[in-house]
Parts: structure tokens; C-alpha cells; sequence
């Protein structure tokens, strides 16, 4: 199968990001230039994403990252063979920033056009790195999103779980906000909790051990404020507890799946892939992997500065869906909303 050289543009939330990747399924790739731009102190004062602030700061810094993405990369527009952006889910003002700027330099580079779904971005960013082979468990966690999904192939997702209220990555946030640890929550968590006793403090583990492989998160975060309310708390014992539920949840939610993907695929060589910028945490990674271990599975990350948004699993995506021809016309959509799976 022939290489493939994609430019990347991922605008979808307070990332401004450009990429280029070059390679062929099942990967891995190489990248050949990943240029960021965090909006954090833009967002920090006001404890969470702004989206007009957000569109605003996409739409002044991304022409000059496309520029240094591809001078990093050494290759010129002319050179890329597809122009990929994140096409949904996101912040619509973001995601609109970014893909209506591949498709200006599509049409004037005459090249394909691919819109991507963030979230497959994020589900193939382990074959981008690893070559994780089809089909694989798909456990998606990050700021927004928390699902279970069994990946058949690109574009084709079975889903055995979802979040029912709020994601793990949005209970983070909410939790160091009420520690007064600000914005982002999750690796000031991820650090405070190092230095807490997990045991401290008994927090609820919602969904555990119920049927089928749904989240909840919802409890907790009320059961987290409920005790700040009524008490004066050790600040890095109830980061430290707050961590612990949220794995056991993880943990037992995976399990779950794991048992419903073995029944529908049979894989011969089971793998767990765990994405999403909360796969970043390495407690929670560890977790997962010991559960695997359990009932025979692999387990898959990407790197962690491929978990959190970023151009570079953008472009990968493209990658995969131009190796199988799956390109989009110029008046491809923008989504706010953009399900991998009915």
C-alpha cells in the first residue's frame, strides 16, 4: 500500500494545532511535524474553555502554524497529497476555524479534503504509533467524552458503553476546581494525588458492577463537593480518593466490554487501546492495564502528548481514510455533535 503525506488541522476545543504525517495503514507513521498552540492561560481565569475566546485565538494563530508545520516538516502545501481537519465534534466556532481553512487550501492546492471525527482521530492515534491491528477495544476517555467502543475498522464502531451524564475528563476539572487547583484539572490531580492517602475519604464508584459497560460520573462529582461543603478536607488525600474511584470505575466499566468484545469478535490477540487526553494519566494507565492482564488483553497507548488534541492523530486519521479512498466534498459540515456510533 502506497504512503501517504497528510496535513493536519485540529481546532475542535483550546487547541490550535498542525501537522504533518506521512505513512500507510496499519501504521505506524511518521510524523514529520507537530505544532501546537495551548490556549490555557487564555482559559485558566475563567476555570474552563471559553468558546469565543477559543474560535478567536484559532483563527489568529492557525495560518502561522500551518506555515511552521509544514516548513518543520520540510515539504510544501504542493507536496502534502490530502488536506485533513477535524470536522466535529467540538466547539462549532472552533471546529469551523479549522475546517473551512482545509478547505481553502484543498481548492487551492487541488487537493483531497478529508474530514475527520475527533473522536476516530483519537481511536486510531495507537495504530499512528503502534500499529494496532483490527479489531480492537476502543476505550475513549478524555474531557468530553467517556465510551466503550469495539473497532472493527475505520468508520466502523459497536457500541458497549457510554457516559449516561458527564465525562471522567469533565469530573477532573470539576474536582481541582473545587480543590482550588484551576485549569486543567486532570494532571493537577494526577500530581496531588501522589502525595494522598486514596483510602481517606469513601467516595462512590457509580455504575460499578451493573450490567452492560455505561459510566456515570455525575455522583461523584456531586459526592466530591458535597464533602468540601460540609468539612475542611486534605486537599492531596481527596485528590488521591477522588482518583481512586474513578479508576475502580474505569477498571470495572473496561472489564465488562472486554467480556462483551470477546463474545461478538474472538479475536485471537485481544487489545484494549485506551485514548483521549484522561489516558494521559498514568495511574489510570497502570490500572488498565492490570485488568487487562486479568482477562488476556493487551493494552495500548498512545504516547501521552498523542492523548491530549493534536494535529498529528488528525492527519493520521487522514491517512486511513485516503488509503481506502474515503475522501469529502468541499461543503462537508461542520458538527457540534458527531457520534461514532448510533
Amino acid at each position: 500500500m502506497r504512503a501517504w503525506t497528510v496535513l493536519g488541522l485540529e481546532t475542535s476545543c483550546d487547541e490550535t494545532a498542525a501537522a504533518v504525517v506521512r505513512g500507510a495503514p496499519p501504521g505506524p507513521g511518521a510524523i514529520l511535524s507537530d505544532v501546537i498552540f495551548s490556549q490555557l492561560e487564555e482559559h485558566e481565569p475563567y476555570g474552563g474553555v471559553v468558546p469565543e475566546i477559543a474560535a478567536r485565538a484559532h483563527v489568529e494563530m492557525l495560518d502561522r502554524l500551518i506555515e511552521r508545520a509544514l516548513a518543520e516538516a520540510n515539504c510544501r502545501l504542493a507536496d502534502v497529497d490530502a488536506v485533513a481537519a477535524t470536522a466535529g465534534p467540538g466547539l462549532i466556532g472552533g471546529v469551523m476555524v479549522g475546517l473551512v481553512t482545509a478547505k481553502a487550501l484543498a481548492l487551492a492546492a487541488g487537493k483531497p479534503l478529508v474530514a475527520v471525527n475527533h473522536l476516530e482521530a483519537h481511536g486510531l492515534s495507537a495504530r499512528l504509533s503502534e500499529a494496532v491491528t483490527f479489531p480492537f477495544l476502543l476505550l475513549l476517555v478524555s474531557g468530553g467524552h467517556c465510551q466503550l467502543l469495539g473497532v472493527e475498522g475505520v468508520g466502523r464502531f459497536r457500541l458497549y458503553g457510554t457516559t449516561i451524564d458527564d465525562a471522567a475528563g469533565e469530573a477532573f476539572d470539576k474536582t481541582a476546581k473545587l480543590l482550588g487547583l484551576g485549569y486543567p484539572g486532570g494532571p493537577r490531580i494526577e500530581a496531588l494525588a501522589a502525595k494522598g492517602n486514596a483510602g481517606r475519604y469513601p467516595l462512590p464508584r457509580p455504575m460499578l458492577g451493573r450490567d452492560g459497560a455505561d459510566f456515570s460520573f455525575s455522583g461523584l462529582k456531586t459526592a466530591v463537593r458535597l464533602l468540601t461543603l460540609r468539612q475542611k478536607v486534605d486537599a492531596a488525600d481527596l485528590a488521591a480518593s477522588f482518583q481512586s474511584a474513578v479508576i475502580d470505575t474505569l477498571a470495572d466499566r473496561a472489564r465488562a466490554a472486554m467480556a462483551m468484545f470477546r463474545r461478538d469478535f474472538a479475536p485471537a490477540a485481544p487489545a484494549l487501546v485506551v485514548a483521549g487526553g484522561v489516558a494521559a494519566n498514568r495511574a489510570i494507565r497502570a490500572a488498565l492495564e492490570a485488568a487487562a492482564a486479568e482477562l488476556g488483553f493487551s493494552t495500548h497507548s498512545p504516547p501521552v502528548r498523542l492523548c491530549t488534541d493534536n494535529a498529528a492523530m488528525v492527519a493520521w486519521a487522514g491517512v486511513e481514510r485516503a488509503a481506502l479512498g474515503r475522501f469529502d466534498p468541499l461543503d462537508a459540515p461542520a458538527r457540534a455533535r458527531w457520534p461514532l456510533s448510533p
